[in-house]
């Protein structure tokens, strides 16, 4: 009988602890993504680091963003190929925000549209898989205020975005309206295509607002 009890207590306090251990883990958001998301020009003054600040400690924001990336398989660099796709994986996050999109609509990257709805798809269902069952939000890509670097705004707007729309009906993730949200903030896309410092804690500001955050509210 002591030893069914020593048993049960062991058990209840275990209990005890790893409730009090979930109740302090920080939530893990994961903010996937291009230079956009990597903060290119901005050392760390990224909107990832940004969310951060607006999400305190409750929360812990990894910047999993590469320049350059994306989302098509076949495009000149996509993100399927970077070990940071493992990273995050691994890290198993609770929240993702993925931003991809804008270096696909270059024309030597668009040439392969076609694959972009299946690959976004498939991209979607690695996160959906994972242990934690993440909130998934897909990011429609900012405005393009210049063409530098062979980037079309008219191809982001027209094409890929009802795509973007599309896949998250049809995976039923959520959708953050960077376009929409961006649109106004040409003054703060320091070369047209990235954000300035002002800039990236707008996005961040409103990436907040739209997030269904399970245990607490933005700061």
């Amino acid at each position: 009988m002591k030893r069914l009890h020593f048993v049960f207590f062991f058990l209840l306090t275990l209990a005890c602890w790893t409730n009090i251990y979930a109740q302090q883990a920080p939530i893990r958001v994961a903010c996937v993504g291009n230079s956009i998301t990597e903060g290119y020009g901005l050392g760390d003054s990224t909107y990832p680091a940004a969310l951060q600040r607006i999400l305190g400690p409750a929360y812990e924001v990894r910047n999993y963003g590469l320049g350059g990336r994306t989302l098509l398989k076949s495009g000149d660099h996509p993100y399927w190929k970077e070990p940071a796709f493992q990273e995050v994986q691994q890290w198993n996050p609770q929240i993702v925000i993925i931003e991809l999109g804008t270096n696909d609509s270059k024309p030597w990257n668009w040439k392969d549209s076609l694959h972009f709805k299946t690959d976004y798809l498939e991209f979607v269902e690695v996160f959906k898989r994972l242990p934690a069952h993440p909130q998934i939000y897909l990011c429609l890509p900012p405005p393009s205020f210049s063409d530098k670097f062979g980037i079309r705004n008219q191809v982001i707007k027209a094409q890929e975005i009802p795509i973007i729309k599309q896949v998250a009906r049809l995976e039923h993730v959520h959708v953050i309206n960077l376009y929409k949200g961006m649109k106004h903030e040409a003054a703060h896309f320091y070369d047209g295509i990235h954000p300035d410092k002002v800039g990236a804690v707008h996005m961040a500001a409103y990436i907040a607002r739209q997030l269904k955050l399970p245990h607490a509210q933005p700061q």
